[in-house]
């Protein structure tokens, strides 16, 4: 990939993310799509929650961003939308501000079909904060809440918005560049409601809490949760050992 998302940065802005946090690789993904597409930057509004994705793209993004209210990124997207339908609408937050906080926000955005391109930047913890477990946490993972390993079974977000009727879903490894670039241009030229989501490592909360200190070890801990659709077999369900199925679904 080219260094043209560069052009697209904060002139003199520090990526306000922790060393290894898989975050800057959503960032630099995003802003490659937009770059590809040769989209222009003043038809673009981004907007986001509060949590380390929130800070994707605001500060980093030398556009026009929103940042909001925790949980409720979706809504005020769809109210800029209906606002000025020519806006290219994206929201750019994390799996605990998306799927938890602004759950319902989520699933009724889906259902209504709106036409807004949602990214979720899920590092299966809240990072920000501690730590703590929340709604995409793998069982028996361990957090800063659940150091017995978390007993409940986690979301399966791309399946979570497919049955609430999003017209497209993916997901893939922040690691996964090409592939998440893709997706990411595919969801922006769909119309109605498209989700992508960039499964994105958190070495210093979740790759610690789960005894994974370096950043090769938390990377490989993430890595190793995941299959490839093909290798899966039909949708995005979940196998025994509870592995992210990788990959697009649906764009009917």
């Amino acid at each position: 990939m080219s260094d043209g998302w560069r052009r697209f940065l904060r002139p003199g802005v520090t990526l306000p993310f922790c060393p290894g946090c898989g975050h800057r690789l959503v960032l630099r993904h995003l802003l490659t799509a937009i770059d590809e597409m040769g989209l222009d930057i003043d038809g673009l509004l981004f907007v986001s929650g509060i949590g380390c994705g929130g800070w994707i793209p605001s500060p980093c993004i030398n556009g026009d961003t929103l940042h909001c209210l925790h949980g409720r990124a979706i809504p005020f997207a769809v109210g800029a939308k209906l606002a000025n339908p020519a806006l290219t609408t994206l929201v750019v937050s994390g799996d605990g501000d998306l799927a938890d906080i602004g759950g319902n926000h989520l699933i009724h955005a889906a259902r209504r079909n709106s036409d807004i391109t949602v990214i979720c930047a899920n590092n299966m913890n809240y990072g920000m904060t501690g730590g703590q477990v929340c709604s995409t946490t793998p069982l028996g993972a361990t957090t800063h809440t659940t150091a017995a390993g978390n007993p409940n079974r986690p979301f399966d977000l791309c399946a979570l918005v497919r049955a609430a009727g999003a017209r497209y879903a993916a997901r893939y490894l922040v690691t996964q560049g090409p592939e998440l670039v893709s997706a990411i241009k595919r969801a922006i030229e769909i119309p109605g409601f498209t989700f992508v989501e960039a499964v994105s490592p958190c070495p210093t909360q979740f790759g610690r809490q789960n005894r994974k200190d370096s950043v090769k070890e938390a990377y490989a801990f993430v890595e190793a949760m995941t299959i490839p659709r093909e290798a899966a077999g039909v949708g995005s369900e979940r196998g025994d050992r509870m592995r992210l199925v990788t990959g697009e679904f649906g764009d009917e």
